[in-house]
């Protein structure tokens, strides 16, 4: 909202008489005579037409994971054919622009004024949010007459969001007696219970930076919040997406770098591999590069790192496909702070749509934060009990520490070695309330003749059933579809010939 120290209030009392929601026979003198009755709001949360999130259910419902055996023998089915639960989050992610990754919001000062308490919930649900991070919230009932008190005699913060259950008339009325407190620079959101297009124009034309209806789900705050303090000329946030193994020697580094390959060469699209196994990752040898910076330069000097500085650092393993490598050595600590981890990775992600994170086994402080603050995350386990109790503990904290976020995608990997006990996909799944991804069968000529040869697994044999699981994996994660093949004319297959 405009400041209170300008002499002209941006929120008048009046309509122009060039409001464009009244008709052009007669202008009312009132200006909500002819305004449409309030709708409330119904059970799926109506809200103006271009609100994605206005259909959606409480995303933190308990999922109902059940699937059948013959399901579960599916490596490749999709989460919806293991009928894994409706996750609204999931949809809406999957129906948007996702494959961007989502920046973190700044830091700021927010307070909300809520008048219904399932707001204030919401609201608190949001300000718990990974990408609220850096922001403060501070949640209070009562509404704009609140609000309005609270800034008699103090600052108001860089954003006021504001609940309101009153008529169109009372709200900007109410919201006249804010702009009169507010300090320059402020932005301010209205929460109401209108779906009404003709007070939503109203409200933005007056200064107010945008208009919610109720009831709300934690990500559109968030998202609201985010769009509001967006920065057009901000770096571009490649989608970050991190792979870790229930425990060492389950396969979760190799994963990483096939579905990196096929991100880029399948579907087409630009992607980074990081390995951040400093002392023994095996990116290098996977891709057979050997590059002489890679990594550990970015860490040792992250202050330095900028977009020509990165281009000589990472290596080219195909058109597409860039590799940040580990030195794999043992002649340092690698003892290196979170901070350093955090600003090289946010900078990595200008660099490429896709991110690819191959996180080492060991546990630490950078490792946790990278991981609950990546955009999707792949643990990777084996049929084991070491790996299901890990695996357990590592989805029970990304539940709770990303609660407005969807479930990481879980990989089954060597399945069905010979004359080895194992916990079938059907029990691993019901233990962690939720469906594998992928099942990968235990296939080690494969596995090892692509390592041994520096290969993917889709240069070694591109219809077997571990390649096509990559596959299925990176359209999972990318939520794309392969482009499809170019039709090639009879006379440009005669010149081939030639």
């Amino acid at each position: 909202m405009n400041p209170k120290s300008h002499g002209l209030d941006p929120i008048d009392a009046e309509f122009e008489p060039e409001d464009e929601f009244t008709t052009a026979e007669a202008r009312p003198s009132d200006p909500f005579a002819e305004f449409p009755p309030a709708r409330e709001a119904d059970s799926g949360g109506g809200a103006l037409a271009h609100d994605p999130f206005a259909d959606f259910q409480d995303a933190s419902e308990p999922a109902d994971e059940t699937y059948s055996e013959a399901e579960a023998a599916d490596p490749f089915a999709p989460p919806a054919a293991t009928a894994a639960p409706s996750n609204p989050v999931h949809e809406l992610i999957s129906t948007t622009e996702s494959a961007l990754g989502e920046a973190m919001i700044p830091r700021i000062a927010i307070h909300v004024f809520c008048e219904q308490q399932d707001t204030a919930e919401t609201a608190e649900r949001a300000a718990t949010d990974r990408r609220m991070g850096k922001a403060t919230a501070t949640i209070r009932l009562g509404g704009l007459s609140a609000a309005i008190e609270a800034y008699q005699n103090q600052p108001t913060p860089s954003l006021v969001i504001v609940e309101s259950l009153a008529s169109a008339h009372e709200m900007l009325v109410q919201l006249d007696r804010l702009a009169e407190v507010c300090d320059p620079g402020t932005k301010v959101v209205v929460i109401g219970s209108a779906n009404d297009i003709a007070l939503y124009r109203e409200l933005m034309r007056r200064g107010v930076s945008e208009y919610l209806v109720a009831p709300l789900e934690p990500l559109q705050i968030v998202r609201t919040i985010s769009g509001l303090y967006a920065d057009p000329s901000a770096p571009f946030v490649g989608r970050q997406v991190a792979f870790c193994g229930a425990k060492g020697g389950v396969g979760a580094s190799t994963l990483a770098h096939n579905v990196a390959h096929a991100i880029t060469e399948r579907l087409q699209t630009n992607a980074v591999l990081v390995d951040l196994d400093l002392a023994f990752g095996t990116a290098g040898l996977d891709f057979n590069q050997d590059p002489i910076q890679g990594v550990m330069d970015a860490l040792s000097q992250p202050e330095r790192l900028d977009s020509v500085l990165m281009d000589r650092m990472m290596a080219r393993c195909t058109e597409r496909l860039s590799l940040f490598a580990a030195p794999a050595n043992l002649d340092d600590d690698y003892e290196i702070g979170p901070d350093a981890y955090e600003e090289v990775t946010q900078k990595i992600r200008s660099a490429a749509p896709f991110v690819v994170l191959d996180l080492p086994h060991s546990w630490s402080s950078w490792k946790r934060k990278i991981l609950l603050g990546s955009d999707d995350l792949v643990i990777v386990a084996t049929p084991d009990l070491a790996s299901l109790r890990n695996a357990k503990n590592m989805v029970d904290l990304v539940r709770r520490a990303r609660p407005n976020d969807p479930p990481p995608q879980l990989v089954l990997n060597m399945v069905g070695v010979p004359g080895r006990p194992e916990i079938p996909v059907k029990d691993f799944g019901e233990a962690l309330a939720l469906a594998p991804s992928l099942v990968l069968p235990f296939d080690p000529k494969l596995f090892g003749q692509a390592a041994n040869n520096g290969q993917m697994l889709v240069e070694v044999n591109g219809k077997s059933p571990a390649a096509e699981g990559v596959n299925h994996l990176a359209q999972l994660i990318s939520r794309r579809e392969p482009p499809p093949p170019q039709k090639t004319s009879f006379l440009a297959n005669l010149l081939r010939r030639k």
